[in-house]
């Protein structure tokens, strides 16, 4: 299998001297390539470092090809074309300008070999369904989803051999996933994809996993490394317990070998008492005894310091991914009581075809199953107890837009609302400086303890927030939040699990349960939905407004 990308040697460093990678090497082969690792662990940075938008303090990276990169944070110009996101409005202007007469020299330098680009920029987003997209329409009216997917045929359209993506998944409903899932597919070149998206890292043919500053390679797909990370953690496990029964039978050694040099030096001591040897003999006796004393307890203590390093080995090599831990009585809301009451635009659905069976309506894309088993259009949303309620529908069907209505309204009780962009904070202020904004009152340990629970210990604390990575900015707004004064008993969360690596979506999910307070969720990840143990779903649609589903 031939080396696509070879990291050698490569150290990065954030200004402020945090330190992200260190002498990492590794060796990408084609194909499609799965990189996962623990949030902070520098999946991102690697992927920059590698497109050539950052240049590491020492090392090297060399890349077979031209390479594509699609970033996790799209730098967004809400007043750009969709041409200007594909990165062909100049040319497109150019040919225009030939179109109407205009034969000037620079317009065919601008042209150059690219008389089809528009034709190959349509045949693009329509295979990544974005049909009903125009070039000249502007980015700000599009969906978080459908910029990703935009941004996404602006790199296939450059036709690059190598193609980076960080967690290109995000914001997309579950149709656009399927058609990015086809393009993955479908890639005949070197792929290296950052993902905590399961259905797409069972279509890679090798698992990267970065970890503790090095990269290790697994062959096959996500299900596949997890088997074989299982089979490594049980024998890591095995190893452990037989390291600390090595302990333990040392320790004992030891004791019985000081016993018996003790009842070996006390017979002595009592036979040249009772004048059983001369003094002289005695003396050498005790001399040859103390001697030999000192060799057996240097050898039984030098074999379990042995044992305690391969103890300490054999621990280094049992995961141990800790958990986030909320614990917030006063968030708790009581059953029945009304949260929220939100009165909605009037609309009506359209009535359904008398053809339509029940169960033969297509997907939508939102996770709500077939469209014709809606219920009701709501005129009132109306939120009572603590309800956990998913918020379903396709990409710029108007998920974000209810929720910040829901936040410009207000609502009975205390609310905290979580955006996609995870822009709440001030990036210049350390983790705890932000939490004590929210919280006021609260003093520095009792900040850190908390931040604690949400796995920012010591220094992490004090870490300025424009150095976390994706994953750990969103724990540090989420401590944030659920900090602030007063306590939050509404959440409204928009696409949580974006970021975050698949032990904190797991971590993520056990956290929220602790949570006692109302939840609205939008997401199109639908295991995490599961996982949060919705009670009640609700479909937002562009036309007919918000349903039960």
């Amino acid at each position: 299998m031939s080396i696509s990308i070879v990291v050698d040697h490569v150290s990065f460093a954030w200004p402020d001297g945090t330190t992200v990678l260190d002498g990492l090497d590794a060796a990408f082969p084609a194909g499609r390539t799965g990189l996962i690792g623990l949030n902070g662990s520098g999946k991102s940075t690697l992927l920059r470092v590698i497109a050539r938008e950052l240049t590491p303090a020492s090392g090297s990276v060399s890349v077979r090809g031209v390479v594509g990169y699609l970033p996790q944070n799209l730098p967004l110009a809400a007043g750009r074309s969709v041409s200007d996101l594909l990165e062909i409005g100049r040319v497109r202007a150019a040919l225009h300008a030939i179109e109407a007469g205009d034969v000037a020299e620079e317009n065919f330098a601008a042209v150059g070999d690219d008389w089809d680009v528009e034709e190959r920029a349509r045949a693009e987003l329509d295979r990544l369904g974005l049909r009903h997209v125009g070039l000249d329409r502007t980015v700000g009216t599009l969906s978080g989803g459908e910029t990703v997917m935009v941004s996404l045929a602006a790199r296939l359209l450059k036709r690059p051999d190598v193609l980076l993506l960080d967690e290109p998944t995000n914001n997309l409903d579950l149709d656009a996933r399927r058609r990015l899932y086809d393009a993955v597919s479908a890639w005949q070149g070197v792929l290296l994809v950052v993902s905590h998206d399961r259905a797409l890292l069972e279509l890679v043919d090798q698992i990267a996993e970065l970890r503790e500053g090095s990269v290790r390679m697994y062959g096959g797909n996500l299900t596949s490394y997890e088997e074989q990370a299982e089979a490594e953690q049980q024998a890591a496990e095995r190893s452990v317990r037989t390291a600390e029964g090595e302990i333990r039978r040392r320790r004992r050694e030891l004791v019985d070998s000081a016993i018996r040099i003790d009842r070996g030096q006390r017979y002595g001591r009592k036979a040249f008492e009772n004048k059983k040897v001369p003094k002289m003999v005695a003396g050498a006796l005790k001399r040859k005894a103390q001697v030999s004393a000192g060799k057996q307890r240097a050898l039984h203590a030098e074999r379990l310091e042995e044992a305690n390093e391969r103890l300490s080995e054999a621990e280094q090599a049992v995961r141990d991914d800790a958990e986030i831990r909320i614990e917030l009585p006063g968030t708790e809301v009581p059953a029945g009581r009304t949260v929220l009451t939100l009165p909605l635009e009037p609309r009506s659905a359209p009535a359904e075809s008398p053809d339509d069976g029940p169960d033969d309506g297509p997907d939508d894309g939102s996770g709500a199953g077939p469209a014709v088993g809606r219920v009701a259009v709501l005129e009132t949303l109306v939120v009572r107890g603590p309800e956990r309620i998913a918020l379903l529908g396709p990409n710029g069907s108007g998920k974000t837009t209810l929720l910040k209505r829901i936040v410009a309204h207000g609502a009975h009780v205390p609310l905290r609302y979580l955006p996609q962009r995870l822009d709440l904070l001030d990036d210049r202020l350390s983790v705890v400086d932000n939490v004590r904004a929210m919280a006021p009152s609260a003093s520095v340990n009792e900040v850190r303890a908390r931040l604690a629970r949400f796995l920012f210990r010591g220094d992490r604390a004090g870490q300025a927030v424009g150095t976390l990575s994706g994953g750990e900015r969103f724990r540090a707004t989420l401590a944030a939040l659920l900090s602030a004064e007063p306590p939050p008993q509404l959440l409204l969360l928009d696409e949580p699990t974006n970021n975050l690596d698949l032990a904190s979506v797991r971590q993520l999910a056990q956290a929220l349960s602790a949570y006692r307070g109302a939840l609205i969720v939008a997401s199109h990840d639908l295991p995490f939905l599961e996982e949060l143990g919705i009670t009640r779903r609700l479909r937002q649609d562009r036309d007919e407004g918000l349903a039960e589903s």
